[in-house]
């Protein structure tokens, strides 16, 4: 039903930078949309709003969260179990689900309407696996990952300020502004997805260069985790600082920019990120020409490591007031990308290709997204249940200046691991082809 053979006939004899374009296109267009109907309603305030002394729009955003983190934890044998043939109408269906909750959003008065952000957020959790998974294990996996990643910056802010504009200009209300946002990306959404479907499998070029993707059972995941366990953990903590950062920056912008004298300027959210959406596109897509693995592997280490110290260096900038506002915001947002985007679809496609380990992309991105996630919401509840009385800007410089320096030096320790690893198996490898020479001779 969503096959449109000419189309698919053109993609499999096109050429390799047409497809390229044409694969990372679509899937940036369809996780765009997906943004139209989880990220709207952070652009309201909810003024004067609580429930049981805590701020209305605390426990929305905390409650979306916890449902996108349970869709974490769900997605790692979801995502990793997934066939090809249902890839598509699976994000049709979570998608509508996530809007009529929305709608139920609209119509159940606060603070009863709270848990319909839990349903909103559970079925979104799922949709960057399936998006991502017809991108990876290509020889141009980088760029067509790194075009589909800006979508977290780029569209984050855009759909927030579509969001802005349904209130300020066509005067709809801060519980209805969630529904209809979605229902100006709806259309889209559904163009976007089946293009996606058009995209043809791997080919056996990309397979020799990428190893060959699948679907993994419970015993292979297991022993996916085992064999790179002390590397894992180390990256999964550094993504959990990163996605805890992110998030705070992503969910409160518009109470920091509040806090920041720039709370009335709806095109503020676009403004600091349309510039590192394109410097993010630029990094990543370059990794496509580097064609030894192991040396994009190590560079990936390296890019995270200085993400992490450029929001490190301008956070403190702007605490000695040597840095303005939008500049402190577009660049602890182009750092703390330069280490999210990797982890979410370069970073383990690149762990993969390494280690010829035949699996993919989509589990050890969801242990690590699960992880990142629940973090966030523990960051979140602590906020806003221990006593702390900062404001969402200061919490937040705090923050960035508290885990930065942690995130370098387990990257840097990540680094040694992997590096070790290889040679271990390359020595290993080396032996047995030695062994296999003398017993021919």
């Amino acid at each position: 039903m969503l096959n449109i053979p000419w189309l698919q006939t053109r993609l499999r004899n096109a050429h390799h930078l047409t497809f390229s374009l044409y694969a990372a296109l679509v899937a940036f267009g369809t996780y765009s949309c997906m943004y139209a109907f989880r990220k709207p309603f952070t652009a309201a305030i909810f003024e004067g709003v609580t429930f049981l002394g805590i701020d209305y729009k605390i426990w929305l955003v905390i409650t979306q969260t916890i449902g996108y983190a349970c869709s974490k934890f769900y997605g790692i044998r979801f995502i990793a179990e997934m066939k090809g043939n249902k890839r598509a109408q699976s994000i049709l269906v979570l998608m509508a689900i996530s809007w009529l909750s929305l709608f139920c959003f609209a119509v159940v008065p606060a603070p009863y309407n709270i848990v319909f952000l839990f349903l909103n957020g559970f079925p979104l959790g799922m949709i960057w696996g399936l998006v991502f998974s017809y991108l990876e294990g290509r020889r141009s996996t980088e760029f067509m990952g790194a075009v589909l990643s800006i979508s977290f910056i780029f569209s984050s802010g855009f759909v927030k300020s579509v969001g802005k504009m349904t209130v300020v200009d066509w005067h709809v209300t801060e519980y209805w502004m969630p529904f209809v946002t979605g229902l100006v990306f709806a259309i889209p959404m559904l163009i976007f997805v089946l293009l996606l479907e058009q995209i043809p499998p791997p080919t056996e070029k990309d397979e020799q260069l990428r190893t060959r993707r699948a679907p993994m059972n419970k015993q292979e995941r297991k022993d996916f985790l085992q064999a790179f366990l002390p590397g894992l953990v180390l990256l999964i903590a550094s993504y959990v600082l990163l996605t805890v950062l992110r998030d705070m920056r992503d969910n409160f912008a518009a109470d920091i920019w509040k806090d920041l004298g720039y709370g009335a300027q709806a095109g503020i959210f676009t403004q600091t990120e349309i510039p590192v959406s394109i410097a993010i596109i630029v990094i990543m897509g370059l990794l496509v020409f580097v064609k030894n693995n192991f040396h994009a592997f190590m560079l990936n280490h390296f890019i995270v490591i200085t993400g992490f110290a450029i929001a490190f260096i301008s956070t403190l900038l702007f605490k000695q007031h040597r840095l303005d506002p939008v500049w402190w915001m577009t660049l602890t947002g182009l750092g703390l990308y330069m280490g999210y985007i990797p982890f979410n679809c370069i970073f383990f496609e690149r762990l993969i290709a390494v280690f010829k380990y035949v699996s993919n992309v989509g589990f050890i991105i969801y242990v690590a997204d699960s992880c990142g996630y629940l973090g966030s919401v523990l960051v979140m509840l602590f906020k806003n249940f221990s006593g702390v009385s900062l404001s969402w800007s200061q919490f937040f410089m705090d923050a960035v200046l508290g885990v930065s320096v942690t995130g370098i030096v387990m990257m840097i320790v990540a680094a040694w691991y992997f590096k070790k690893r290889f040679e271990s198996v390359n020595n290993k490898s080396a032996a047995g082809i030695a062994t296999d020479v003398q017993l021919a001779a």
